[in-house]
């Protein structure tokens, strides 16, 4: 598959890595059709996918969870899924719960490039070469970042920037 080589993570101060694993997503893998959007000429089901994560640092005080793709033609990539806030000793996110906080078991959402507070599936532009969607958790020094409902997920990776403490990511693919 080709992309882009822009790593956004790569990007980043480095930190330790810790394992995020999934059910229903494997690393290097393709994106499954109940995790592709619902419109805008994809029929998908818009479910956010089971997440879990172990091996963190024992620092970690809450983390922040998104899913971001960087070959978006945009100069931003697109974000499609961002929850804060997520207290240190929740672990895993079932599948679905990325459809409203209160399917959350710890955090809130922040809103994402779709302009809605929850999960938003892959919707690449037709012809363009599949594209990258990575998932990642950011575990933090802090037990919230204390931010307001406006925050965007660009200023969110700012403000868990200064207290990242390790961090978990895989990614997958899909095209059309």
């Amino acid at each position: 598959m080709s992309a882009s080589t822009y790593d956004p993570l790569a990007l980043l101060p480095p930190v330790p890595s810790f394992t995020l694993k999934s059910t229903e997503l494997s690393d290097g893998g393709t994106l499954r059709t109940e995790h592709l959007f619902n419109g805008m000429g994809v029929n998908g089901g818009n479910r956010s996918p089971a997440l879990e994560w172990s091996g963190f640092p024992a620092s970690t005080r809450s983390f922040v969870v998104a899913c971001h793709d960087p070959d978006a033609p945009t100069m931003s990539g697109f974000w499609h899924w961002m929850v804060v806030d997520i207290p240190a000793h929740i672990t895993a996110l079932p599948a679905g719960a990325g459809f409203s906080d209160e399917r959350l078991p710890g955090g809130r959402h922040i809103t994402t490039d779709f302009g809605t507070r929850n999960y938003g599936g892959a919707a690449p532009p037709p012809g363009h070469s599949p594209h990258r969607y990575i998932f990642v958790v950011h575990a933090l020094s802090t037990p919230s970042l204390s931010l307001g409902e406006s925050a965007t997920p660009a200023y969110v990776t700012f403000a868990a920037g200064f207290h990242v403490v390790g961090r978990g990511a895989l990614t997958t693919w899909f095209g059309r």
